[in-house]
């Protein structure tokens, strides 16, 4: 049977698409029924539940967490989750990796890294057997740090059901779209969209127009949120009304099916002989939810010199130490470059955090040549990196008008711990051996002699 749903909010197609529905709004508390009366009102636990649906509360957070960072939501379901559970087996993990495993896999010496894109497999993989793990940080079982995923997918899962107890996903589509089937309702995502699953959620991916590529960031610490905007306000970045969360949907289908699990960094799974996206209600401010990264308003200098990269953090998992993120979600979008006197593109730069990117379509500013859709970089901590020759070069002769760069969508996970990389990384055939030689020919341009006419 397929998963059935009802709602009272239809999105229009630029806030959503297709026949869809979501709900807006980041961090509410959202109610939705996919069967007229199966939410209970005014209680949660109510002795009996409307359509003999079982009630269940789902926590994503410490019952005694802080009300600004309690997350639960109450699920009202044909079967609880204990039917959907059963003897696990451990089995084959493939590509994936958790952090600490990956500290010792590779024997590449330290260096700026970049990847061309992972080619598409020829046999049939599905989203759990197609997560290809690059980096890993931190350490799970202490729930700090996080994981860089590429995610190959070409068979869509069917009877086959999947959750993370080791952490959150943050899946970022760049080839073709993916539908996610959770407990929750149905998200899908285009490449230029992003889709959060949380810790615990269980969900199943299916193709939507043919085999798909994705970058994933697995985020074992505190959930992803909107950052704080500062002297910024109130407006612009990631503006809270365009995150849309899926309304209630159920699936009652009586076949034999497999429940995969990630706990602990190994892969499990078991039998179960229905399906568990079997929720017809749920109220509560934890779910999955998607993003549209070109609804995001950037801002920027408009008079000289060239802001931190932060001002284009879309989302963020903070740490425990007030603004040094477990893991910073930033984006490199369309936008204008008005600055007078300045040097445009990233400055050459050494960092604390460790920065993983990936390019979902365009060409980015600072790297136009041998980094492309689909591919990636590694940049670990206090590892210099910046514009390629040819960018320098460009940017420091250009004209200065204003000029907007278009078509482009580039991103980071950023991390404030060392990102390890895989021994599968490390043997990929996409590995750029001559990454660094792009800045080999930066020549030097030093003369005591000449200093530069005072501008502006």
């Amino acid at each position: 049977m397929t998963l059935q749903y009802v709602t009272g909010f239809v999105p229009t197609d630029d806030r959503g698409g297709g026949t869809l529905k979501y709900m807006s709004g980041f961090g509410n508390s959202f109610e939705t029924e996919a069967l007229p009366g199966a939410l209970p009102i005014g209680r949660n636990s109510p002795q009996k539940v409307n359509y003999g649906l079982y009630a269940e509360q789902l926590s994503g957070s410490p019952f005694t967490a802080p009300q600004a960072t309690n997350q639960r939501s109450w699920l009202y379901r044909i079967r609880p989750s204990v039917k959907h559970s059963g003897r696990y087996r451990k089995v084959d993990k493939g590509f994936l990796r958790t952090a600490p495993d990956a500290r010792n896999e590779s024997h590449l010496p330290i260096d700026q890294l970049r990847w061309d894109p992972t080619p598409l497999p020829a046999e049939p993989v599905t989203f759990v057997n197609g997560l290809h793990t690059i980096t890993t940080a931190g350490d799970s079982d202490t729930q700090v740090g996080m994981a860089a995923h590429v995610l190959l997918v070409t068979r869509s899962m069917t009877s086959e059901y999947f959750f993370n107890a080791d952490g959150e996903f943050l899946i970022v589509a760049q080839e073709n779209r993916l539908r996610f089937c959770t407990e929750f309702g149905i998200i899908e995502i285009e490449p230029g969209e992003i889709c959060i699953i949380p810790r615990g959620v269980v969900f199943k991916v299916e193709l939507v127009d043919g085999p798909a590529r994705a970058y994933v960031c697995e985020n074992y610490g505190g959930a992803f949120t909107v950052p704080d905007r500062g002297p910024i306000g109130a407006n612009c970045l990631a503006n809270s009304r365009d995150f849309l969360t899926p309304v209630a949907a159920y699936e009652d289908r009586e076949e034999p099916s497999t429940m995969f699990v990630k706990w602990g960094g190994e892969l499990y799974a078991a039998p179960i002989d229905q399906s568990p996206l079997d929720v017809a209600a749920w109220h509560g401010n934890y779910y999955p939810y998607k993003y549209d990264l070109r609804h995001f308003s950037p801002v920027g200098p408009i008079l000289f010199d060239h802001a931190d990269p932060s001002i284009f953090t879309v989302m963020t998992a903070p740490s425990e130490t007030p603004g040094t993120a477990n893991v910073d979600f930033v984006i490199f979008p369309e936008r204008w470059m008005v600055g007078e006197n300045t040097f445009r593109p990233p400055w050459y730069h050494r960092n604390l955090m460790s920065e993983f990117m990936g390019l979902v379509y365009g060409v980015y500013d600072a790297k136009p040549e041998g980094f492309v859709p689909g591919g990636m970089s590694l940049h670990n901590c206090m590892l210099p990196h910046g514009p390629d020759t040819p960018a320098f070069e460009h940017a420091s002769n250009m004209e200065l008008k204003p000029s907007k760069l278009t078509g482009t969508m580039a991103f980071m996970f950023e991390t404030r711990f060392p990102q390890r990389v895989t021994k599968y990384a490390s043997e990929l055939g996409t590995l750029q051996p001559n990454y660094t030689d792009c800045w080999a020919d930066l020549k030097k341009h030093f003369d005591p002699a000449r200093k530069e006419p005072k501008r502006g």
